[in-house]
């Protein structure tokens, strides 16, 4: 079993350094030089906050308070609304429009908790406080709610009322319930939860310490009210870091339904003290109502695995990102098998970076199917079991699938129920599908916090474009295109400032209908559409290279994309991004950029800045020079005098002979175009001097 270190990585550099937008420099100016930074490290496009507000496509949250910590949401898609879980307050918010006719809760922690909670030495802003951490739908008409109550969980319900009729939206505070193994006590804790038959499902610690962790099952039915992982087998979790929770059906027999849980915990190997983080999918079945005589309200399936994300070496030992930070399932036709993806960070003092890596259901199942591992004691090693497995098998739910005459967990015989106790463990782990991770980002001054992923149908095929979080408040939104003969492409389509200030951001959901992201963070929440089609530009060729399923050539202007008989009218290439083959004149499609001629002038022996942005960023640029009276233009090299930055060509100590027609010449994939013409006139020195 796979338990090494992170392997070593060797630091890169950082990202592209920001210069001013000039056409004249001064002699006396710094040069700063082109980083060389790879394009495919690059978003295409970078928007900013207020490049974002300006275009109307991110909406920011305008009726709270910063710092009210807005870390739940819950979607809910047929009734076109959002419940936002905050500091002290829950609200209801329209998917539609956030800011048109909100409601609110308010539920703040009862003053006593709140002055016990500070002489514990607790903060009174960030944890002396009701923090919303579930949001649960519980039937049609209510939905499940807890929060931290100042180190002191309460949960509850809220009454939404009728479906169609007028919303209620009211907290009952008359049957308020203890909120402990529901919800973390602090609000900062990791923390999963899910609402399936009524019953709540929570992966979170029990104390005020936070030392124990459980994975429980709460309300529901009296008989199979409680149960939870054994406490006195550090075999089952140590230090758990719940990160989501989802109910999958394993076969069409309900009675094999099962939860899965993802999380990250320490793992201590042998007779060393040092602790390792690793990542786990667990499970249990849904009917499983504890042991009869060992185990008793106690899980008797659980089961866990490994979950890796690395990066194979050349060497092989790999790179390992080995804190998961978020968990994503994408549904596909097959509700029994949807697609994992998962945000990993590393934990080595080495180098910093985070990787998207995606699972597939059988490799998750194929892991539980597979060998246990077994350890004789704490001082030793984790080695595959080689003894006698009992029937049926560990971590079976009681069906008629496998056995007719077991129809509870109560029925287990006692050796089976042994077996997991001591078990918990399977022996092999589950790998990313692709044998290494999907995405990954090395050596950048962020981390990636969340993801949610949208399945996109395009006119060459069918993508999955993930939209990550970071810890500074950006947004990137990469595209995964499959290759014909190799593995697959992820492409950086955006990088999005979608917050005012550097935040970390603790929420993301998407919603298909509204075709929007709604997106939370300590300072606020925000709403960001999907798709910026008009931002690429206002020819076929721009709407071609930006390579984003979202988006296509209508004939008129780059839009969005929607399935339709008229071929002739829409211009896509997701899988190349070559307008050559999809845009009638490829010359006329660009011919708004390189129409007119500016015309700049230098002085002589003076700094001049020719400016040439390309509207994508992983476009390489060359410069050519015609100079008066040739036929032809050249290819114009680099050197001492004259410097290439990322935003155009510095000449310093202007000559005569540098005047001319100079072109900014772009290349992205194999297409080329003209994306600048400026024309350099030089003046004298002399006729300088002689102006009064």
């Amino acid at each position: 079993m796979d338990m090494g270190e992170v392997a070593g990585h060797k630091p890169g550099r950082r990202g592209p350094l920001a210069l001013p937008t000039l056409l004249l420099l001064s002699s006396a100016v710094l040069v700063l030089p082109a980083v060389g930074t790879s394009k495919q490290d690059v978003p295409r496009l970078k928007l900013a906050y207020k490049d974002l507000l300006l275009s109307n496509s991110c909406v920011p949250f305008l009726g709270s308070a910063e710092g009210l910590d807005f870390q739940t949401l819950l979607l809910d898609e047929e009734r076109g609304q959002l419940l936002l879980g905050a500091k002290d307050h829950v609200f209801l918010l329209s998917l539609a429009d956030l800011n048109s006719n909100f409601k609110k809760i308010y539920w703040p922690a009862a003053k006593e908790r709140v002055e016990l909670c500070r002489l514990a030495g607790k903060d009174a802003n960030t944890e002396c406080a009701n923090f919303i951490r579930v949001l649960q739908p519980y039937n049609r008409t209510h939905t499940y709610v807890c929060g931290t109550g100042a180190f002191h969980p309460l949960c509850g319900y809220i009454d939404l009322g009728v479906y169609k009729e007028e919303v209620t939206f009211k907290l009952d505070t008359h049957h308020l319930e203890s909120g402990r193994l529901k919800c973390p006590f602090d609000p900062q804790q990791a923390f999963a939860s899910v609402m399936t038959d009524e019953h709540l499902y929570s992966g979170t610690v029990s104390d005020f310490l936070g030392k124990d962790t459980a994975f429980t099952r709460s309300l529901g039915p009296a008989q199979d009210y409680y149960i939870r992982t054994d406490i006195s087998e550090h075999l089952w979790l140590s230090g758990a870091k719940f990160i989501g929770t989802f109910p999958i059906p394993d076969t069409y027999n309900p009675d094999d339904d099962k939860i899965y849980f993802f999380f990250r915990e320490s793992s201590q190997e042998g007779s060393t003290s040092d602790k390792t983080i690793l990542s786990r999918v667990g499970r249990v079945c849904k009917n499983d109502v504890g042991g009869q005589r060992s185990l008793i309200n106690k899980w008797t399936t659980f089961l866990k695995a490994r979950l890796v994300c690395s990066i194979p070496g050349s060497d092989g030992a790999d790179t390992h990102f080995d804190e998961l930070q978020d968990i994503y399932l994408l549904p596909t036709r097959d509700e029994r098998n949807p697609v994992i993806y998962g945000v990993f960070t590393t934990s080595s003092s080495v180098f910093r970076g985070s990787a998207v890596c995606m699972y597939s259901m059988a490799d998750v199942r194929a892991a539980f199917n597979g060998p246990y591992a077994h350890k004789e004691s704490a001082d030793h090693r984790w080695v595959q079991y080689e003894g006698r497995i009992p029937y049926p098998r560990p971590g079976t739910c009681p069906s008629r699938t496998y056995d007719p005459l077991i129809k509870s967990t109560r029925d287990f015989p006692d050796d089976v129920v042994s077996f997991v106790r001591r078990h918990p463990l399977m022996y092999k782990a589950v790998y990313p599908a692709a044998g290494a991770p999907t995405f990954r980002r090395i050596n950048v001054d962020y981390r990636l916090t969340q993801i949610v992923v949208d399945r996109v149908v395009a006119e060459d095929g069918q993508y999955d474009v993930m939209f990550l979080g970071t810890d500074i408040g950006t947004v990137l939104k990469v595209v995964s295109i499959s290759k014909e003969k190799w593995g697959s492409e992820e492409v950086l389509l955006e990088e999005l400032q979608v917050f005012k200030r550097p935040t970390t951001i603790l929420a993301m959901e998407l919603s298909r209908k509204q075709q929007q992201l709604y997106i939370g963070s300590r300072d606020g929440l925000v709403q960001l559409a999907l798709h910026r089609c008009d931002t690429y530009g206002e020819a076929c060729a721009d709407c071609c290279l930006a390579r984003d399923p979202y988006c296509a050539w209508d004939g008129n202007a780059c839009s969005r994309y929607a399935p339709t008989s008229k071929r002739r009218a829409r211009r896509q290439d997701v899988k190349y991004g070559d307008p050559i083959t999809q845009c009638w004149d490829v010359e006329d499609s660009i011919s708004h950029e390189t129409a007119d001629e500016k015309v700049i002038f230098g002085i002589e022996f003076n700094s001049t800045f020719l400016e040439c942005v390309p509207k994508s960023q992983q476009a390489t640029i060359k410069w050519y020079i015609q100079q008066a009276g040739a036929e032809q233009r050249e290819e114009l090299r680099p050197d001492e005098r004259i410097v290439r930055t990322e935003l155009g060509l510095l000449i310093r100590s202007l000559q005569r002979r540098d005047a001319g027609t100079y072109f900014c010449q772009a290349q992205e994939h194999s297409f080329e175009h003209t994306v600048a013409r400026l024309g350099l006139r030089v003046i004298e020195g002399r006729q300088m001097d002689a102006c009064p």
